[in-house]
């Protein structure tokens, strides 16, 4: 028998370096595939459309949704839509394949849902949350020069919250260095795939 495959689910606040751990995973342990989400956010410079989200119109995500192709979605910093197309997550894990994926806080919660009635997500699923002090995702957020002064309010006020979600999940990372984040991550997915191994 195969082992069974691991779905990786990444959460935390903007700036916490989610998005880089997964590029991390995916370039140094080829058995992971990295899940492509959606957004209704335009592109940032240098981001490239499948590469780094699915960039759709608000008319394109609508019409996604109505015809039930997303396994979630959510509104997320008050005016922009995240999912995560089903087809991008189930195919791999039927396939045997590793998924790693970075979301919100809202995007597990439906995960976790979905997974109580579907096998293949209840064995493969380990959620993951990226904790940050304060002061310390301030400074990232700024040092990375992505946003202006309301969105990074704005981010400040969606991170309060999703910090109060941590205790939900299998796993915390509790952020340092990229390399000690990373190795923490590594760590994570030996448990993750013994979880998996389980009998349901």
């Amino acid at each position: 028998m195969p082992p069974a495959p691991v779905l990786l689910v990444i959460a935390g606040p903007a700036g916490s370096g989610k998005s880089t751990l997964c590029d991390r995973l995916v370039a140094e342990s080829p058995e992971f595939h990295r899940v492509v989400t959606t957004t209704t956010r335009a592109p940032r410079t240098g981001e490239t459309d499948g590469v780094h989200y699915h960039f759709f119109t608000p008319a394109q995500f609508d019409a996604r949704v109505a015809a039930g192709e997303f396994l979630e979605w959510a509104w997320v910093h008050g005016d922009r839509r995240y999912g995560t197309l089903a087809s991008s997550v189930l195919e791999p894990l039927a396939g045997g394949q590793n998924v790693v994926m970075s979301i919100d806080v809202q995007g597990v919660a439906s995960l976790r849902r979905l997974a109580v009635a579907n096998p293949l997500l209840q064995r493969s699923l380990s959620t993951i949350f990226i904790l940050v002090d304060y002061e310390r995702l301030f400074a990232r957020m700024r040092a990375r020069g992505k946003d202006d002064e309301a969105e990074i309010a704005r981010r400040m006020a969606t991170a309060e919250a999703e910090l109060r979600e941590a205790a939900k999940f299998d796993f915390i990372i509790e952020s340092r260095t990229r390399d000690e984040d990373f190795a923490a991550l590594l760590k994570i997915v030996g448990q993750a795939k013994a979880r998996a191994a389980r009998p349901i």
